[in-house]
């Protein structure tokens, strides 16, 4: 199969992985995003009428924006649809991240849009696991820092200093 149409066919399933438990209603719709290069665009779904809430998108001249591709823009996106929801009333959504890892601008996006009062990412669970990566790193540390060294007596030192200590042989001397 060409390579194209696998990471397509791939994409594909994730992106239907995703959406089988993510179902948008009028009073919790589907916060749907998607990421190009370029830019990036957010939407508001309901899915039991089949309509757009409300939208949201780095690119023209509305924007305000110099580039679209990357996380401030991607945050100014999520306070833009925060703020469109808040005027129709929405104050909670289901993310749909679609086929993308939630991670830089997806992950700016919800967050940005979470703090600006649109619910649809729980900030206090990402908070806590990001704690114990760094609580666990500390002791471990410290562990390998109180381990003494072993030396062994019968070890031959290596590089420049082993070279030193080997006698050349004694040549035929007239």
């Amino acid at each position: 199969m060409n390579a194209q149409k696998h990471k397509l066919k791939r994409a594909e399933r994730r992106r239907y992985r995703v959406r089988k438990i993510i179902y948008g209603t009028p009073a919790k719709p589907r916060l749907s995003v998607n990421r190009s290069n370029l830019h990036i665009s957010a939407q508001l779904i309901d899915d039991l009428n089949g309509i757009t809430l409300a939208a949201a998108t780095s690119q023209g001249k509305g924007s305000g924006l110099k580039h679209g591709g990357n996380v401030k823009a991607a945050a100014e996106v999520g306070k833009k649809l925060a703020e469109a929801a808040k005027a129709k009333g929405i104050t909670v959504a289901s993310f749909d991240r679609g086929a993308f890892r939630f991670h830089g601008r997806i992950a700016a996006l919800a967050v940005a849009a979470t703090e600006a009062g649109l619910v649809c990412t729980d900030l206090d669970a990402m908070k806590a696991k990001m704690a114990p990566k760094e609580k666990a790193e500390a002791p471990a540390v410290a562990a390998k820092e109180a381990k003494p060294k072993v030396e062994k007596k019968d070890a031959k030192p290596k590089g420049e200093f082993a070279m030193k200590e080997k006698k050349k042989p004694e040549g035929d001397k007239k």
